[in-house]
């Protein structure tokens, strides 16, 4: 039995493997039954949307879901693989509050012990989630509540103008789009800040790969298995030029891909490393040194392709129509050479930088601690 009468701060901590085990029924269900709090992994941005969303965890993950593993005491986690991104160098900093439950159906992800005596379960996370669902009826509202509360304050924290513009680009989506991200910054704003509406909706994430140029072509992809549904690309100017050959598939095919580059000019995750830690010591990430950008706008209108190049995400608005018909297109969205990511978990100390003021900080706990 993993839940228990002394358990008041729970969490479910859902991955990709949910998805790969056909679960994320019962993980809706079991949220709706109980009303505890679901955070996720990167890859498994999408299997909280909607008004289950609250964030994902590690590295790069939203302040909040890393504070709430700060203060809950138990945490079930649900086909995530819980990797040095997500549970940090040193696991002693790792929801030092809870006790740990790792449902995994790879033996050698549950060999790795990240917290003594946790409770380890090699099955499918669908057989999982029934035995959770036959387990408990007990109601987390009063806590999922004060994550809410907490969550509410510190989504005015963090935001870069990526994280503006991919909010931005889910408000003008339908409910339950397709979108397919491909690697670098904006992948992490999309992680942070795409909220979707309904949830059956999809955000195609790499994840670990690391595979650059991957989002156009997942777009493709799902179109045409969906019978050339419109399907949306949130990409970079870095990594859409891995690919861009592929606008040709696209116009060929006739297919309603909707593509938005985030383009700050510079293979921003790269140079942001080279800034921080090698003393702005740029290599072929900025175009001081040695990276250059194309006129998108032209390139996809010699495809033939519709394209508007945006000083602004919030010029969108003007264009709903292209994003609602059966033609493909592509916004050229420009952002500040000097975008960056916002939190950052350091391996070292598990702080989470840019650090909050002592005020905003002391309050959003005394929520959480209630």
């Amino acid at each position: 039995m993993i839940f228990h009468s002394t358990y008041s701060k729970p969490v479910l901590l859902v991955g990709n493997g949910v998805r790969s085990a056909n679960a994320v029924d019962m993980v809706h269900e079991f949220a709706r039954k109980t009303n505890i709090p679901v955070l996720t992994t990167m890859n498994g941005v999408d299997l909280a949307q909607d008004h289950l969303h609250i964030g994902f965890i590690g590295t790069h993950g939203n302040r909040i879901a890393n504070m709430i593993l700060n203060e809950c005491d138990l945490i079930v986690s649900v086909g995530a693989r819980l990797g040095i991104r997500q549970v940090g160098r040193y696991t002693d900093n790792f929801a030092p509050k809870a006790e740990l439950a790792r449902c995994d159906i790879d033996e050698y992800e549950l060999s790795r012990n990240i917290k003594e005596n946790e409770k380890k379960f090699q099955t499918d996370a669908r057989d999982f989630m029934r035995m959770l669902l036959s387990e408990t009826d007990s109601d987390y509202s009063d806590w999922k509540n004060q994550c809410m509360e907490a969550k509410r304050i510190l989504d005015h924290y963090d935001k870069q103008p990526g994280n503006h513009a991919v909010e931005k680009i889910g408000s003008l989506l339908p409910p339950n789009p397709i979108v397919s991200v491909d690697v670098g910054m904006h992948q992490c704003w999309c992680a942070q800040s795409l909220v979707l509406k309904g949830d059956k909706g999809r955000i195609h994430i790499s994840g670990g790969y690391g595979t650059m140029g991957c989002g156009l072509p997942f777009a493709i992809g799902s179109s045409v298995a969906l019978g050339n549904m419109i399907t949306y690309c949130i990409t970079g100017d870095g990594g859409f030029q891995m690919n861009i050959q592929e606008l040709e598939t696209v116009k060929r095919e006739k297919l309603p891909v909707k593509i938005f580059i985030l383009n700050n000019k510079v293979l921003g995750k790269i140079s942001e490393t080279q800034h921080l830690e090698h003393d702005d010591r740029f290599a072929n990430t900025t175009a001081l040194g040695g990276y250059s950008v194309p006129d998108f706008q032209k390139i996809a209108k010699a495809y033939g392709i519709r394209a508007a190049a945006l000083s602004s995400y919030k010029e969108l608005d003007h264009y709903c129509d292209w994003l609602k018909d059966d033609k493909p297109c592509l916004f050229d969205i420009l952002l500040p050479e000097d975008s960056l990511l916002t939190p950052k978990i350091l391996f070292e100390t598990s702080q989470i930088r840019p650090e909050l003021d002592d005020q905003t900080i002391t309050h959003v706990k005394k929520i959480l601690e209630k």
